[in-house]
């Protein structure tokens, strides 16, 4: 027999003598952009004690060369479910926010300073400087915005329409939107394809590769009073804190927001029926838009790569099991996010994503931006499966 060694089909890999700086240079690019701090500016970093330092060093570095003043705070870890009293003083002080805290997205206080003007960055996927030798922080963060905008595209304007979830196990999910509901929505800074922390009230992640999501609560300014009407049954391929995708298809059963039931008789199905039964959707659909994040990599919060699917659910109380395997996790034992990699979804007529493929890829506006960076295909579709 011959060995599989013995077989050449594809070129080696470029050794990084060749390619190296050149894609270093690519991702500080990024990085200088998507952090816009100005001179003069007063920047707040809210840290943990997890957090790689040189990440710090790194905004700080920044700021400095640009003439802006660094106040660091940190608490032992991310999972920070409120902003404490103590910090709210320094918060109002700030012009620009750097935050690994959990509440970032939806603590009241965060949000009224984002409506005052102040502008955040959320760093959950750049917790070690290492990253940006990786190819999703040197990938355009203009494509980025480019697939965002082409996907809200695609949602309807001026009616009434449902989000419709399916996949080949079985998932039948709807989630309904209003004309009113839609453009509040997708008048977010990332919906439009502003990928950089520049406009007032803005919030971006980096690296830029999570969210927008496909639905969440900012579609009713975030009024968690406004039940939204959504109804169905998810049957997830994994979920974060899980080694490896489900071989059950376990069903997870919503009336309106909330989950009712999860079926199911292996183990899995077990842990998520205590965890789930009880909490409320908040992400339906959180969506990756960076064609070279990892698919298959969904620790900490879903994978992130184009059309695969999050998602985020509330918990009624925190959970034991997560506090078991994740223990160091940068997100609180009462959330979770459950993770579909191949579903497809409509938006009234329109398709969004097809079996896990991002429509927008192929968007003619995207593959004319794209080709500004170099061979369209090989940046969009290269690796996505």
């Amino acid at each position: 027999m011959i060995p599989s060694s013995a077989f050449v089909g594809l070129p080696p890999a470029l050794a990084d003598s060749v390619v190296q700086t050149k894609h270093f240079f690519q991702a500080l690019d990024n990085f200088a952009k998507v952090f816009a701090i100005r001179p003069g500016e007063r920047v707040l970093m809210l840290t943990d004690q997890l957090l790689d330092t040189r990440v710090v060093d790194a905004v700080v570095g920044l700021a400095k060369a640009r003439g802006a003043q660094v106040r660091v705070y940190t608490e032992p870890n991310s999972r920070v479910t409120e902003v404490p009293e103590p910090v709210k003083g320094l918060l109002e002080q700030a012009d620009f926010v750097v935050s690994t805290w959990f509440c970032s997205i939806e603590d009241p206080f965060c949000i009224a300073m984002r409506k005052q003007g102040q502008r955040w960055v959320k760093i959950t996927y750049f917790r070690n400087l290492d990253l940006l030798h990786t190819p999703q922080a040197r990938f355009p963060s203009e494509i980025v915005g480019a697939l965002c905008r082409a996907t809200a595209g695609r949602y309807p304007k001026g009616e009434d329409f449902d989000l419709h979830f399916t996949d080949a196990r079985g998932t039948d999910f709807r989630i309904g939107f209003t004309p009113e509901t839609r453009d509040t929505m997708l008048s977010s800074n990332r919906w439009r394809g502003v990928t950089t922390a520049e406009e007032p009230g803005c919030y971006v992640h980096y690296l830029p590769t999570h969210g927008p999501n496909l639905w969440d609560r900012t579609a009713v300014r975030n009024d968690h009073a406004v039940k939204t009407p959504m109804s169905g049954v998810i049957y997830p391929q994994w979920a974060v804190g899980f080694a490896r995708p489900f071989e059950e298809r376990i069903a997870v059963r919503f009336e309106g927001e909330y989950v009712s039931a999860v079926e199911g008789n292996s183990e899995e199905a077990k842990i998520l029926r205590d965890m789930l039964v009880g909490g409320r959707m908040i992400e339906g659909g959180g969506c990756g838009f960076n064609p070279k994040a990892p698919r298959h990599t969904i620790y900490p919060a879903g994978s992130n790569a184009p059309g695969a699917l999050h998602f985020g659910i509330d918990l009624a109380k925190p959970n034991d099991y997560i506090r078991r395997v994740l223990p160091d996790w940068e997100e609180p034992p009462v959330h979770m996010d459950l993770v579909c990699l191949d579903a497809t979804v409509t938006a009234g007529r329109n398709t969004l994503i097809d079996q896990g493929f991002l429509c927008a890829l192929r968007d003619p506006e995207v593959v004319a931006i794209a080709a500004r960076y170099g061979d369209p295909v090989e940046l969009l579709e290269a690796g996505v499966d």
